[in-house]
């Protein structure tokens, strides 16, 4: 008896083993050709950004209309994590919080709009982060941003942040 439990217990942990090797079977495999579109980063210091550019004025339009279903039409009213702020709810909204504007691009960049992640092409990228640094009172309206301006924007709470980019010097941790 104890034999034919130990040989039931034995088959039922390979069995588990082979199913968790295999995965959830969630999503798809990218093929090489598909990796550089999603391998992409930007550092802190601009390394990585795309060629183009946009000003707010032309990040307003595609903010009403891809963005302020889940941040509200100025940016401040939510139901997702506003990005002008703060308000009553959100003390830390990215456009004054994170400590680089090359983050909030490449965040946007990734992830936004949240229904069709990677969908917006480089120059309303750089619109729509020119329109949300506008909001949150680091630039001007017609001022441009692209590789050589984004980089330069001194977020406002950048120096209350630890950066590790900073700390692991020539050696990555």
């Amino acid at each position: 008896m104890r034999v034919l439990k130990a040989t039931i217990l034995t088959a039922a942990c390979l069995a588990a083993l082979a199913a968790r090797a295999e995965g959830p079977g969630l999503g798809q495999p990218l093929s090489p050709e598909e990796i550089p579109f999603y391998a992409t980063h930007i550092l802190p210091d601009g390394t990585g950004l795309p060629e183009g550019g946009g000003t707010a004025v032309e990040g307003a339009e595609l903010f009403a209309t891809l963005c302020a279903a889940c941040h509200g039409e100025t940016g401040i009213e939510g139901p997702i994590e506003p990005v002008v702020g703060p308000n009553e709810t959100f003390a830390r909204p990215a456009g004054r919080y994170w400590p680089y504007a090359t983050t909030l691009f490449d965040y946007t960049r990734r992830s936004m709009p949240f229904h069709q992640p990677k969908s917006l092409e480089d120059d309303e990228v750089y619109a729509v982060t020119a329109y949300i640094l506008h909001r949150n009172g680091l630039i001007g309206e017609n001022e441009r941003m692209d590789s050589e301006s984004l980089p330069a924007v001194v977020m406002p709470n950048r120096e209350n942040v630890i950066s590790l980019w900073d700390l692991q010097g020539d050696e990555p941790y």
